[in-house]
């Protein structure tokens, strides 16, 4: 169907790409966290691509994942109890207080996550 003897040249599968509309990035990622209910597979220094076709996106992640349990915690917000805060939730409560972001990360998890109630503990 190619022809040839070992496979594609990289150089004209990429020229048929671009024909097809689709545009491929190498992203120079340090870690990739799939969060799960029950646990998280996170992967150290994977190799991610991500793929633009025609306005969908979609992103291969190669690498060996380690699994971690939910429970654990983890430098991302989790704190020892299991209570979760995304980054941009500590973020906008920081931002709109003025407080650092501990105090903000504390504010929440006394609110239960509750971000307009950490905002008026804080202000």
């Amino acid at each position: 169907m190619f022809g040839g003897g070992g496979g594609l040249d990289p150089r004209k599968m990429e020229q048929m790409m671009n024909q097809m509309g689709i545009d491929m990035d190498e992203l120079d990622a340090e870690e990739v966290i799939i969060r799960t209910a029950d646990h998280d597979l996170v992967f150290e220094s994977p190799d991610v691509t991500k793929m633009d076709a025609r306005g969908q996106e979609t992103f291969q992640i190669i690498g060996t994942p380690s699994e971690r349990d939910r429970s654990e915690g983890s430098a991302d917000g989790s704190s020892s109890d299991g209570a979760s805060f995304d980054a941009e939730d500590v973020d906008l409560v920081a931002t709109r207080t003025g407080a650092s972001e501990e105090d903000a990360r504390a504010a929440l998890e006394a609110n239960d996550g509750d971000l307009a109630a950490a905002v008026a503990e804080l202000e």
